[in-house]
C-alpha cells in the first residue's frame, strides 16, 4: 500500500508549490507503511478525492449545454427618439421597453396603454413619428370681459397640437440577415431575394411568379415547386427562410 502511495507522490507536480504544495504535502507518503491497513485504504480515498477535485477545479471544462444558448431578439427603434438604432434583448420586449431602449422619445408624451405593452418579436422595427393635429375650437371656449363687466363668450380659433404616432412594421431585408433573421417569403421583394448568396435576378423573378400564381407560400418546403431550385440548393436556402 505505500508504494501506491509512494506512485501517487510521484505523479503530483512538485513544482506547484515546493515545500508548501501540494508535492510537499505528500512527500512522506514512504512512511505510510507504518500505518494500518484499513487506515492506508480511508487515505487513498481521500487522496484520490482530491486529485479528482483538483482536476475538475483546473483541467476539466465542459463545453455550454445547448440548452442554455439563448437566442437575442433584435429590435430597430427608428424616427423621434433620442438614439435610433438596432437593439438587442435577451427576452421579447414590450413596446415601451424598446423605445425606453432608445433612449425614450425627443419630446414628453404618454404612451397609449394597450399599445407601450404590446410584445414585439425579432425583425420588429418601429417607426415613431411626430404628427401636428388641429384640436376642435370648441374644447377652448374663452370668456372676454367688456368694460362694463359684461361677459362674452367666444370659440377659440383653434390649437395646434403635436402627437406621436408609433408603428409597427418589420426591419429591412438587408438588417434581418445581419442578424440571421428568416424573410418572409410572402412579404420579400425580388431585390431582397437578390441579397441571398445563390439567388440571382431570373430565380428571384421565379420565386416571386411562384408566389403570385399560388396567392401565397404555405410553406418554407414550397421553394421545392419553384423552377430552379433543386434539392441541394433547397437545403442551402431554406434557412433563410420562412412563410407565415
Amino acid at each position: 500500500m505505500s508504494e501506491v502511495f509512494t506512485k501517487i507522490y510521484f505523479i503530483l507536480p512538485l513544482s506547484s508549490g515546493g515545500e508548501g504544495g501540494v508535492g510537499g504535502h505528500f512527500e512522506n507518503l514512504a512512511f505510510m507503511k507504518y500505518f494500518p491497513l484499513r487506515q492506508q485504504w480511508v487515505l487513498l480515498v481521500i487522496a484520490l478525492f482530491l486529485l479528482g477535485s483538483l482536476y475538475f477545479s483546473f483541467v476539466y471544462h465542459p463545453s455550454p449545454s445547448s440548452k442554455e444558448f439563448v437566442k437575442e431578439v433584435a429590435v430597430e427603434v427608428s424616427g423621434e427618439v433620442q438614439s435610433p438604432a438596432v437593439y438587442l434583448f435577451q427576452n421579447q420586449p414590450t413596446l415601451r421597453e424598446a423605445v425606453e431602449r432608445a433612449g425614450g422619445l425627443k419630446e414628453a408624451a404618454l404612451f397609449d396603454t394597450p399599445s407601450s405593452s404590446e410584445i414585439l418579436e425579432t425583425g420588429t422595427r418601429l417607426i415613431v413619428t411626430k404628427q401636428s393635429s388641429q384640436v376642435p375650437s370648441s374644447l377652448f371656449p374663452i370668456v372676454a370681459t367688456r368694460n362694463r363687466g359684461e361677459k362674452e363668450e367666444g370659440l377659440h380659433a383653434g390649437m395646434k397640437r403635436d402627437e406621436i404616432k408609433i408603428r409597427i412594421g418589420s426591419m429591412a431585408a438587408n438588417k434581418l440577415l445581419v442578424f440571421s433573421i428568416p424573410l418572409d417569403l410572402n412579404r420579400v421583394s425580388a431585390e431582397d431575394l437578390c441579397l441571398i448568396s445563390g439567388i440571382g435576378e431570373s430565380l428571384a423573378q421565379e420565386i416571386i411568379a411562384y408566389r403570385d400564381r399560388r396567392k401565397g407560400f404555405r410553406s418554407v418546403e414550397d421553394l421545392r415547386n419553384v423552377r430552379g431550385i433543386g434539392e441541394k440548393k433547397y437545403q442551402s436556402l431554406k434557412g433563410f427562410f420562412t412563410a407565415r
